[in-house]
């Protein structure tokens, strides 16, 4: 079932223009131009070093046209990977008026079986695309991923950010018009299937840099809800573009859009290595406060300060305490921190707090004599109680002579 729509989402997301709006020609000093099919136009011009015209050869066999075009100013570089239904040819233009208004050195190519690339279309075949693309950008130009932001355009985020999310230290990345996977906007479902066609939905959240989506809000192609929680699922999120009344292909006509664009590569530019890595260590260190000691799932009942007792483990804000022997009532309760519990078993206690009965008595291995050696501990937040359960060991009451001791149990 899946493989079969995986087929049918990749019938309706490739739309090569046929036939191509372009064509590549040798020139006598063996340089590569390209020739609109439409006008007869040559580009670049002769004597016009700013534009090369390049054909990379991809790890699954395909040569793939790319144009690059220099900035003299830039600082960064843009890889642009388009939409389903355009070529280099029809890209020219914005291609020249990005790079002169956004002051990057830009470069753009065509997936295997568009314009002047070999073979046919597939949603491999992108991802070896845009890596044999990339690797000419290090080889030939000298980019590295430091000074590279990835721009995806509808079906263009499905490569972009699966490269992104290879590279650790990538500046930064633009979803324009981005999807959630293939599937999604076919039927609009909400549930994962294994052979769905660019999973973004999971690979976005392995991406490290700074991301920005820019989605029409009429969109009618792709839904505006999938940019949403593009934005909402990143690690990173940049401030997003949603502009009212966008649609799904004349998002650049708009003012906001070059504007908004502009603004994000200078803060890009503006952020060095130095202060991403500051920003990481201070975004890890406050997920780890607020988790408390229970953020590496251990149970550590001689901890020595616990910033939050009552911590949330795990991002569906359940429990997760390895104590062996209280894993069975942990997972039905959603909240830690919660007043009242949806558990029967809690009645005794306050929600993963402290026991507000002289002894606690819903578990068979809490057989506490004292009530207060269960309070003062720092760690009751996951119940990893040295008095009671040895970190995380059953313990059992034993009488010698009218005087209660607590003693651990063996295995």
């Amino acid at each position: 079932m899946g493989c079969m729509f995986s087929h049918l989402a990749a019938k309706f997301a490739f739309f090569p223009p046929s036939p191509p709006t372009y064509h590549l020609t040798k020139n006598p000093d063996g340089k590569l131009s390209a020739v609109s099919a439409s006008s007869s136009s040559t580009f670049p011009a002769a004597g016009d070093s700013s534009i090369d015209v390049r054909v990379v050869k991809t790890r699954r066999g395909n040569k793939v046209a790319a144009f690059y075009l220099r900035n003299p100013n830039a600082r960064l570089t843009l890889l642009y990977s388009h939409g389903n239904a355009a070529d280099l040819g029809q890209l020219v233009d914005l291609f020249v008026q990005l790079k002169v208004n956004l002051r990057v050195n830009l470069m753009g190519y065509d997936y295997s079986g568009y314009g002047a690339s070999t073979g046919k279309p597939s949603e491999y075949d992108t991802y070896a695309d845009i890596e044999a693309v990339y690797e000419c950008l290090q080889t030939e130009y000298g980019v590295g991923q430091e000074d590279l932001i990835l721009y995806g355009q509808s079906v263009g985020s499905g490569p972009t950010l699966h490269l992104a999310s290879k590279l650790p230290r990538l500046r930064g990345v633009v979803l324009h018009s981005g999807i959630l996977s293939g599937l999604r906007v076919l039927c609009h479902v909400k549930f994962k299937f294994c052979c769905d066609i660019y999973p973004n939905v999971k690979k976005i959240k392995k991406v490290k840099c700074p991301v920005l989506v820019i989605h029409g809000t009429e969109d009618d192609v792709v839904n505006w809800l999938h940019g949403n929680r593009l934005w909402k699922m990143a690690k990173e999120p940049y401030e997003p573009l949603w502009i009212k009344g966008g649609g799904h292909c004349n998002l650049e006509i708009y003012p906001d859009y070059i504007r908004h664009l502009y603004r994000f590569i200078q803060d890009m530019e503006n952020t060095t290595t130095k202060s991403r890595l500051k920003k990481i260590w201070q975004e890890i260190r406050r997920r780890d406060e607020s988790k408390g000691c229970c953020s590496f799932k251990l149970c550590r009942p001689k901890c020595p300060s616990c910033p939050k007792p009552s911590c949330d483990c795990g991002e569906c804000g359940c429990c997760k305490c390895e104590c062996l022997s209280l894993k069975g009532c942990f997972s039905c309760c959603k909240k830690p921190s919660c007043v009242g519990c949806c558990c029967p078993k809690f009645k005794c206690c306050n929600c993963f707090g402290k026991p507000t009965y002289p002894k606690c008595s819903c578990w068979k291995c809490l057989k506490c004599s004292e009530s207060e050696c269960c309070r003062s501990c720092c760690c009751a937040g996951c119940f990893s109680w040295l008095c009671c359960c040895g970190g995380g060991k059953r313990k059992e009451l034993k009488t010698r002579g009218g005087e209660t001791t607590v003693a651990k149990s063996e295995g």
